[in-house]
């Protein structure tokens, strides 16, 4: 385990403050939320993904879509790429997404580009895609996305519906 050097008191009220500068660089928000884990004497802190108990159900179905239309799948958390179909995982598997994709996470809202255009989706990897972006919505809370994309053949009506279709059936299985 890597220190930082930190030292930090207890609160009267049992609490820890994590310095801004381990919180940027962790990708942790105000009023997210950490798992918490003890072994020992050592207690361990982690950013907590409601997406992480799909990662079975989501691998399989990313892999199917894959194989079905041809076009790759991944799908995210907030933070980073939690499943990707086989031909592309080592690219994009446990990546961080970029800016742009935090930024279409943010809005809420379904993008499409349906033809080739230059395009970030995990930090520092420039592409040009043809994609679809559908947020994964969770009792009301955006907690992540299903991204379809292309680098040879444009995105169809088909490929934004089913974007559409797998984004909602995750957010109502995470919430079963």
């Amino acid at each position: 385990m890597k220190t930082t050097g930190v030292v930090r008191r207890i609160d009267d009220l049992g609490r820890i403050v994590i310095p801004k500068e381990l919180r940027r660089t962790l990708r942790i928000r105000d009023g997210e939320s950490l798992e918490i884990f003890v072994e020992n004497e050592m207690i361990t802190l982690k950013k907590y993904s409601s997406m992480s108990d799909i990662k079975e159900i989501s691998n399989n179905l990313v892999n199917t879509i894959n194989q079905t239309i041809l076009k790759n799948v991944i799908i995210t958390d907030r933070d980073k790429v939690i499943s990707a179909s086989s031909n592309i995982k080592m690219q994009y598997l446990d990546k961080n997404i970029s800016k742009y994709l935090e930024q279409k996470l943010n809005s809420r809202e379904m993008v499409v580009e349906k033809d080739l255009h230059d395009v970030e989706i995990v930090d520092g990897v420039n592409e040009s895609l043809a994609f679809v972006i559908s947020p994964i919505i969770m009792n009301g809370d955006v907690v992540g996305n299903v991204v379809i994309f292309s680098d040879k053949e444009g995105i169809t009506d088909s490929d934004v519906k089913l974007a559409s279709i797998i984004s909602s059936f995750l957010g109502k299985h995470i919430e079963e």
